[in-house]
């Protein structure tokens, strides 16, 4: 209940802002002089006539580019948003020499009117901050103030907007290469985008949520089994990539750093090592070593231990268990560096008391050392969990996502997570809208996950514990 009054009085508290700023845009439209109201329509009007060059400038020359852009580009894309494109680029062969007749273009039409809305979007916004502009410009003049110089606004955007012109570059990339192909891909789950409907020859169109059923349908032309199967694995697989290096690389680093253990420098340094050899170099040699004919077949064939050759790339239960069991290999000392500089920093004096009180070594670990590092690490856990879902360099390079099967569809081996199911069908099969699908439930799935655990951190829910 309290959280639906919260959810409540938020999206009352937005509307009720809504409504504010609309009865001020009305209020300054009916108050405002002329300058003001030329202003709702040229943006920056009413500030060039009260002398503030810059801003005006700014305002203006946006509105000019947004006309150019729409009028020369925009427009003729976003008109066909609707259909995504009618005509198909052909090559009319009636004459003596094939000519290209060029048509719609369904990618091209589908990423600019995503573009042509953002534009749109971001006008409204800098139009409302010019009407605001021009509000606060008219009661500074009524009240005997002086106006901003170019000086003063030039200086504004090194001093308190100082965070603002930082910022300015970095939130444009962010927009550029995070946000707008996220909703372009968003968008491509709503379509019949694959390697049947190739723009510009073959248009591709809008299908609703029939790509989403299909994820769930468990007929045979359906992905439902394939995917139940590909993502069961992924949290069996992120759950043991993530605990088993957790807390054996702690147990590795509790034991480097046990009182009475010779050479821990070297110990040490041998770990640093593992991490300097290249994922890229190791993996693919591990591969090769326990391939069929690898170096582990070979001898355990030679000395009469087993009589055939172990299946373990080809058989789904036995590279599963490899790739569990290499990764914590070629995760342990990651964890065992960042481990014993914490344990370092654990009070001795803590241990001292337990062992005056009677407590023993599994007593000790329990109630400080295990309560300490989960406070201190529990981000890191959580990271660490979300980074494993999304595991790529692992698998493919072990298995590829192999064994394949019949029974999985959509490319998908037994070892594939849903990203390298998701890579396959980008690369692979082209399959670009069930892909997309795939795509939106890793975010998903790795959202509720994130969300969920890190709510039960202890270091989320009780910050002053070990202060």
């Amino acid at each position: 209940m309290g959280k639906d009054k919260k959810s409540t009085s938020g999206i009352g508290s937005a509307f009720k802002h809504f409504g504010a700023d609309v009865r001020e845009i009305g209020t300054t439209f009916v108050q405002g002089d002329w300058k003001t109201k030329v202003s709702f329509v040229i943006m920056g009007f009413g500030s060039l006539m009260r002398g503030q060059i810059l801003r005006g400038l700014v305002f203006l020359a946006s509105e000019i580019l947004f006309i150019y852009y729409m009028a020369s580009f925009g427009i003729g894309y976003l008109k066909d948003i609707t259909t995504l494109g009618t005509v198909a680029t052909y090559t009319d062969k009636s004459g003596i020499v094939p000519v290209t007749v060029y048509g719609d273009n369904s990618f091209f039409i589908l990423l600019y009117s995503i573009l042509s809305i953002f534009f749109i979007i971001a006008l409204i916004f800098l139009w409302r901050i010019n009407i605001r502009q021009n509000y606060t410009a008219e009661k500074m003049l009524r009240e005997g103030k002086q106006l901003p110089t170019i000086k003063q606004d030039l200086g504004s955007l090194l001093n308190e907007n100082f965070d603002k012109t930082l910022l300015a570059l970095p939130c444009a990339g962010v927009f550029l290469f995070v946000v707008l192909p996220i909703i372009f891909m968003i968008c491509i789950a709503f379509t019949n985008y694959d390697a049947d409907h190739q723009s510009p020859a073959n248009l591709f169109t809008w299908v609703g949520l029939d790509n989403f059923k299909n994820l769930f349908s468990m007929g045979s032309s359906g992905f439902g089994s394939t995917f139940v199967t590909v993502l069961l694995w992924t949290l069996i697989w992120a759950f043991f990539a993530t605990f088993l290096n957790y807390f054996l690389g702690m147990a590795v680093a509790i034991l480097i750093n046990k009182k009475g253990i010779k050479f821990k420098k070297m110990w040490r340094t041998i770990l640093v090592m593992t991490i300097a050899v290249p994922q890229f170099v190791s993996l693919l040699y591990v591969t090769k070593m326990f391939a069929a004919d690898g170096l582990v077949n070979t001898y355990l064939l030679k000395w009469h231990i087993i009589q055939q050759a172990i299946p373990f790339w080809t058989q789904a239960s036995y590279a599963k268990v490899m790739i569990i069991l290499i990764n914590v290999w070629i995760g342990i000392p990651y964890m065992v560096l960042m481990a014993t500089g914490l344990l370092m920093n654990i009070p001795e004096d803590l241990y001292e008391s337990a062992r005056i009180d009677g407590a023993n070594g599994f007593q000790m670990f329990r109630k400080i050392t295990l309560p300490y590092m989960l406070f201190v690490t529990g981000p890191y856990l959580l990271t660490s969990f979300t980074g494993n879902l999304n595991n790529f360099n692992v698998i493919f390079l072990l298995t590829r996502g192999g064994p394949q099967s019949m029974k999985l569809t959509g490319g998908a081996g037994y070892t594939d997570l849903l990203i390298t199911w998701l890579y396959k069908m980008t690369v692979d099969d082209t399959n670009y809208r069930m892909a997309a699908v795939i795509g939106i439930f890793i975010f998903v799935v790795t959202a509720v996950i994130s969300l969920s655990v890190y709510r039960l951190l202890p270091s989320v829910k009780d910050e002053e514990g070990f202060q």
